[in-house]
């Protein structure tokens, strides 16, 4: 498949019956897009932990996931996704200048993983570096990050483009989202979970094998051709969240381990049964 990587650039739109998110109204100064990490097993996004400017989610070995995008705008969008720095869609080294995918407006779509063809994927799922599609096609420097440059459009179109499958469309509880996407890009506190870990004299967490995106099973996923015409060779923006180990996480200072405790449930804790 041959792409075009000037400024009117041939690109592809997800096929599919699913309906376009409600049409509501854009926050001022927020993103024109949303990027979300979701687990395809419970349909949930992962947390976002925010650490010096940097977003970050926890991933797990075998885990499958997708890459969720939003529009937030009453125009047509184009999205060149990257992952551990490769294009998903032709998996060429990333740059801002390729293949992406259309958005119309307030359009949900779900990116599934490395496209094989015009109708299929190859899942993403979360692994050790090694296994990686960037380790094993020689180009492991960047895993641990996805990204997505979004670009407007130099031409208004009026067609309505589908995503690939059904993705919930825009509530009320959006504006949370957004509120909570805004507090993980804050930007973290002068003392970090690592300082912390120095200043109590306990041993700082041994950083393991980094994670990476793994090439998965094959889904069916079709899309067709269409022309975009970018407003811009600039993108308009670039949303990124970074992904590892929790135990690198806690390693990095991402994460603290105090943090990490909690969220793990005790089959046997001590204490006796309380009045209810």
């Amino acid at each position: 498949m041959a792409y075009q990587f000037d400024r009117r650039t041939w690109v592809l739109a997800l096929l599919g019956t699913a309906a376009l998110g409600a049409v509501g109204v854009a926050r001022a100064g927020s993103p024109p897009l949303e990027l979300q990490v979701v687990d395809r097993a419970s349909g949930a996004a992962f947390d976002l932990h925010a650490w010096r400017g940097r977003r970050y989610v926890v991933g797990e070995p075998g885990r499958e996931f997708e890459l969720r995008l939003r529009n937030r705008t009453g125009e047509r969008l184009l999205a060149v996704p990257s992952v551990d720095g490769i294009n998903v869609l032709d998996g060429s080294t990333a740059s801002v200048g390729g293949a992406g995918y259309v958005l119309g407006p307030w359009q949900s779509i779900a990116i599934e993983g490395w496209r094989k063809s015009l109708d299929d994927v190859a899942a993403f799922y979360f692994t050790a570096l090694s296994d990686s599609y960037a380790a094993r096609t020689g180009r492991p420097g960047n895993a641990g990050v996805i990204g997505v440059a979004v670009f407007r459009e130099r031409r208004r179109y009026q067609e309505t483009w589908l995503s690939d499958r059904a993705v919930n469309a825009p509530s009320p509880a959006g504006d949370a989202d957004a509120a909570a996407e805004a507090r993980a890009e804050a930007p973290a506190p002068a003392s970090s979970a690592a300082e912390s870990v120095a200043k109590s004299g306990a041993a700082a967490p041994q950083r393991r094998e980094r994670l990476g995106t793994g090439h998965g099973r094959r889904l069916e996923s079709r899309v067709e051709q269409v022309e975009f015409e970018r407003a811009s060779a600039t993108p308009d923006t670039i949303r990124q969240i970074y992904y590892d180990s929790e135990a690198n996480l806690v390693a990095q200072g991402v994460l603290r381990r105090a943090d990490v405790a909690q969220r793990r449930p005790e089959p046997f804790p001590a204490g006796f049964v309380p009045d209810p």
